[in-house]
């Protein structure tokens, strides 16, 4: 009975039929940690498809983890982010699983102007997980404040992914 029960369920999970991008109308929210050089904190994403292949979404982090320098401890401003971004999904032209996207993509922020890389993989229709490394190509402040440095640097990104 063990058997029968097992062999029902892994085919069961064979047939679901997870796609991780299906082009104009798709929306996916993204919620994950965001890990960079000085502070660790919580991303979260949306994704609109507009086409076969583009998407558009925004992006907030908030650092929760942030070490203090000199004494000092950031304030909001230095710990939040906010971002609207463009992705090229390329997983079908690419013809990987259609459970997998992966998605280059460009980012207009609150603190700079910026590139990103990443990947979806969906286990079921419903749920996937996610992983994305952005880095900033303009940055809009050059001074040296303590705290600038945050979600203004290399910064990666590693959460669950779920169909809306």
């Amino acid at each position: 009975m063990k058997k029968i029960i097992t062999l029902a369920l892994l085919l069961s999970f064979s047939l679901i039929n997870a796609q991780a991008f299906k082009g104009k109308g798709d929306a996916k929210f993204n919620v994950g940690a965001n890990i960079q050089n000085g502070g660790t904190g919580i991303q979260v994403s949306t994704d609109f498809g507009i086409g076969e292949n583009l998407s558009y979404g925004f992006v907030g982090s908030y650092l929760l983890g942030v070490k203090e320098v000199l004494g000092e401890k950031p304030e909001f401003k230095d710990r939040f982010d906010a971002k609207f971004r463009i992705n090229a999904n390329l997983g079908n032209v690419l013809k990987v699983d259609e459970k997998l996207d992966f998605y280059p993509g460009l980012n207009l922020g609150l603190k700079n102007f910026g590139g990103h890389v990443g990947m979806r993989y969906f286990f079921s229709e419903g749920f996937g997980i996610y992983s994305e490394a952005g880095f900033p190509i303009a940055k809009y402040d050059s001074n040296s404040e303590v705290f600038n440095h945050l979600n203004n640097q290399f910064t990666f990104n590693i959460g669950a992914s779920f169909n809306m």
